[in-house]
């Protein structure tokens, strides 16, 4: 890991010049520019709410701020992963040029979603603020969750981005199981109440996701504290599947090029 902290320091300048960049071509041709950032999760937000908080009678409260939270950190989620899948093909011309650790492609990616993810979740304040929800100290502890939450995306992508360079039909895959997994991480309900239990306590410990973002929903929402054992077995994971990812990508990326 010596090796990765000299590497993220040496080329950490490229990586956040890279997601700016990418940022700004994001909203070069758009009329409604960086809008579209607070305008697609809340149009998200609203169809989910129509469908299932006023066609099907969800009974959850603030169903609006729950519903936004859940898809504040799933999107950061979805996008890093999809995108990771074909990151280092879509960056041939530059693998190809010059020396580049592959995850500071990912890291660049991730800072992008992740600038995003933090919108919405200055519209989730502003949507406390609104709906006269009380915050206490809990809301401090989004920031373990948040961290626990990037490290273990960031480990997922950068094995994916070698499988990626090896699998033509990968992306494929990824978009089927991120779509099984859209349905079984509580997204527009909640785990704890609508599955019963144990059902609802394996699905919370074996999808990370569903747990984070649970847990976030408990820190805003209900004032309760996450489960900390659950997190830091997760955060352990976490650490060892980024290790994992970061050794493949080491490993093996002297032939990304031959290959890509």
């Amino acid at each position: 890991m010596k090796r990765f902290a000299s590497d993220v320091k040496k080329y950490w300048n490229y990586m956040l010049y890279e997601a700016k960049s990418q940022l700004k071509a994001e909203v070069a041709n758009s009329y409604l520019n960086w809008i579209w950032w607070i305008l697609e999760p809340l149009l998200l937000m609203m169809v989910y709410a129509f469908v299932f908080g006023f066609l099907f009678k969800h009974k959850e409260e603030n169903y609006n701020v729950f519903i936004f939270i859940a898809l504040a950190l799933w999107d950061n989620f979805n996008r890093c992963i999809k995108a990771s899948v074909t990151i280092v093909k879509r960056n041939k011309s530059i693998v190809s040029k010059v020396y580049l650790p592959k995850y500071a492609l990912i890291i660049s990616n991730m800072m992008v979603n992740t600038f995003k993810m933090f919108i919405c979740l200055l519209i989730v304040f502003g949507m406390l603020i609104v709906n006269r929800i009380s915050i206490d100290w809990h809301i401090l502890e989004i920031v373990p969750i948040i961290a626990n939450a990037l490290l273990f995306t960031f480990g997922c992508c950068c094995i994916l981005a070698h499988m990626g360079v090896f699998i033509e039909d990968m992306s494929n895959v990824i978009n089927i199981v991120l779509r099984f997994m859209f349905y079984l991480t509580g997204i527009f309900y909640n785990i704890g109440t609508s599955i019963p239990k144990p059902y609802s306590t394996i699905l919370l410990s074996c999808n990370p996701i569903a747990l984070f973002i649970d847990s976030l929903r408990n820190c805003m929402l209900e004032k309760m504290s996450p489960n900390w054992i659950l997190m830091l077995i997760w955060f352990v994971i976490g650490l060892g599947v980024s290790a994992y990812g970061v050794y493949t990508i080491y490993r093996y990326e002297n032939t990304y090029v031959k290959v890509i």
